[in-house]
């Protein structure tokens, strides 16, 4: 038994000198691997800031440049990698690992279906005119400014100042609307006054007092005003504005900015806004019956 054990030592021995020997043959290869990958991350960093300000000068997106950017950067690290495994004479290791490389490859492609789809839909985002940076969009329930666009996500700054990540994929299946595409955006108000009121006037002085309101407003054809219906209680009315924003959270500024002007101008002029009415019809012979049960 100690004749086995000490011919295993032997041989570990032997095998672990001939690791040494080979480490320090190749330790000038070694030392000039490092070295060609060390420059090789530092030219793929140049190599990125290049071309993104190179494409600076194009009309692509930001988000498309920052993405043309990245993959250009890796693409040199890898062409580096390549090259530290030929000075290390690891070219038949190599196309072991890139053989492994394509069954491993199409394992993980089918567990990660999503995370593809999401990168494949963040490169079809970064690409289309209709995204971009800055731009007040609504998508799968939620509204915001666009404030990045990556692989994974888009991000959009709702109202309140909180940030929704909404998936690529998402985004690219479900209808956009883009409430940046146009210099102007409606606001749209709705109101009812009594039933008593004079319409031709209510018209004419909502009309105005928006008109004096908002100086992105021209003249008095540039609003509309349409009565809607005979309500239960009130007479109701849709008033329309352009204003020169495409930002929704403005829109609801301008809207909060309207009603205060017409309730104010109603009140001035003694228009009535009515709120609900309910009317109780009793029969004639009414008894009141109190707790000691003797008529009232």
């Amino acid at each position: 038994m100690k004749e086995k054990f000490s011919e295993a030592w032997s041989k570990m021995l032997e095998k672990l000198a001939s690791w040494f020997d080979a480490f320090i043959l190749n330790l000038p290869n070694i030392m000039i691997a490092i070295v060609v990958f060390i420059i090789t991350v530092i030219i793929s960093r140049y190599i990125s800031k290049g071309v993104s300000r190179l494409l600076e000068k194009t009309k692509l997106q930001a988000s498309m440049r920052s993405l043309l950017s990245k993959i250009a950067s890796i693409t040199i690290v890898l062409l580096g990698l390549f090259l530290v495994l030929g000075i290390l004479n690891l070219s038949k290791a190599l196309n072991t690992v890139l053989a492994g490389a394509g069954v491993v490859g199409l394992a993980v492609g089918l567990a990660l279906q999503g995370a593809l789809a999401n990168t494949y839909s963040g490169i079809v985002l970064s690409y289309i005119k209709h995204i971009k940076f800055g731009d007040w969009i609504e998508s799968n329930g939620f509204e915001g400014e666009v404030i990045d666009l990556d692989l994974r996500s888009v991000t959009l700054r709702q109202p309140d100042n909180n940030l929704v990540f909404l998936p690529n994929k998402l985004v690219v299946e479900n209808p956009i609307k883009n409430y940046s595409t146009t210099a102007q955006s409606r606001v749209i108000l709705e109101c009812g006054v009594g039933y008593e009121s004079d319409l031709t006037f209510v018209r004419d002085l909502v009309k105005k007092t928006i008109l004096e309101k908002f100086d992105s407003i021209e003249n008095k054809d540039d609003i509309i005003f349409l009565y809607e219906e005979f309500g239960d209680s009130s007479i109701n009315f849709e008033t329309r504005f352009w204003i020169k924003s495409t930002s929704a959270l403005e829109v609801a500024k301008a809207k909060t900015t309207a009603m205060i002007a017409v309730k104010k101008a109603f009140d001035e002029n003694g228009v009535n806004i009515p709120f609900p009415i309910r009317t109780l019809d009793f029969p004639q012979k009414l008894k009141i019956v109190s707790e000691n049960d003797s008529e009232v």
